[in-house]
């Protein structure tokens, strides 16, 4: 078997972390010796054992000697668990195989570098491509500093999202809205704007079968209008942050603080929405899923501060002048100004059709 058949499963077993490990990176290892694989593990939960850790310890006295295939580079630093490179080390095996290099600073070469003053002979860059997309939002989070964007919306097919009346149930099917909540799950946080907690009152949580970390529920409301009988902030099954501006009522913000619910009051008449992020990021989110509405996509576009869009268009037609679109706002005044995007998938669920878009980086 080749190196790229054993971090193929590498990658597989990585997989099944996903939605569970918080800001971490998914990841797989595979121990293979004499061409048999004696060790397997993935990193299932964040705070718990990676998959260097479970690989080895499933291998016991099979690991020295051993080939271990790892789709991320092997931490080198104290965190939650104590470094995987010197666990590598002490069990005497003899060859790491690596997928990816780990841009966190604090592992960054590091680990491999470790392994190799160690004597172990180390090879990189094996399947790094599929190991790298796997870990895109960790990739992005460690490289920019911001979460990872993903902009959804479902629509017409003449793109309103709602009648003129507001009425948007069901705009799609039921598969394509069961579809999203993939991406919930995925996802560290939903967030919103105050207009569709108005207008909706939604849950704003993952209903797939078993989803273990609910995502946290953020909403954007300038001047802390929703009611304090909204769902978000009263039904406790997922934390909420709501991210408001000093136009906002104190009394009103600890009174919804009494609730549980953590309110961030910005020092500004607007909320920007990069503040936002920035904030976000301080508070370990890596990954945003953003639900909208039309105000709060208009800025995420405006500003380029998302890295893919799902679109659910639905087989209906509404029309009106005053019936909602995807974006609000001013939008852009030149052709020249209009970000361009690449489809990356376009494919059918239910009785919709969703698309998964990109911007193109210049």
């Amino acid at each position: 078997m080749t190196d790229a058949h054993y971090m193929n499963l590498a990658l597989e077993l990585a997989r099944q972390g996903e939605g569970q490990t918080g800001a971490n990176p998914l990841v797989g290892a595979v121990v293979v010796k004499d061409g048999e694989v004696v060790g397997m593990g993935a990193h299932l939960k964040y705070g718990e054992a990676h998959a260097e850790v479970h690989a080895i310890q499933m291998a016991g006295r099979h690991a020295e000697g051993a080939v271990i295939y790892v789709t991320l580079e092997p931490c080198s630093h104290y965190g939650k668990t104590p470094p995987c490179a010197e666990l590598i080390i002490r069990s005497g095996l003899k060859r790491v195989v690596v997928a990816a290099e780990d841009p966190n600073p604090l592992v960054s070469g590091r680990g491999i570098e470790m392994l190799r003053s160690a004597g172990i002979e180390v090879e990189t860059g094996v399947l790094k491509e599929q190991a790298e997309e796997l870990n895109e939002k960790f990739m992005h989070f460690m490289r920019t500093g911001l979460p990872y964007v993903t902009l959804k919306a479902a629509a017409s097919l003449d793109g309103k999202t709602a009648t003129a009346t507001g009425d948007s149930k069901w705009i799609t099917s039921e598969e394509a809205r069961m579809d999203a909540h993939q991406y919930r799950k995925n996802h560290q946080c939903i967030l919103v704007g105050s207009g569709t907690i108005k207008a909706d009152d939604p849950s704003l949580t993952c209903r797939l079968p078993g989803a273990v970390n609910q995502p946290v529920r953020v909403v954007l409301d300038t001047t802390l209008s929703i009611p304090l009988q909204s769902k978000v902030i009263q039904d406790k099954e997922a934390p909420t942050w709501i991210y408001t501006t000093s136009k906002a009522d104190p009394e009103k913000v600890r009174n919804v603080e009494k609730e549980g619910v953590q309110v961030t009051v910005l020092d500004a008449d607007e909320l920007q929405v990069r503040d936002v992020l920035l904030h976000l990021a301080d508070r370990g989110i890596a990954s945003v899923f953003v639900e909208g509405g039309a105000t709060v996509h208009a800025s995420f576009v405006k500003e380029g501060l998302y890295q893919q869009i799902i679109f659910y268009l639905a087989p209906k037609l509404i029309g009106g002048l005053q019936s909602p679109s995807i974006l609000s706002g001013e939008g852009f005044q030149s052709m020249k100004d209009v970000p361009l995007l690449q489809f990356t998938t376009i494919t059918k669920v239910g009785q919709d059709i969703k698309l998964a878009a990109r911007p193109i980086k210049e």
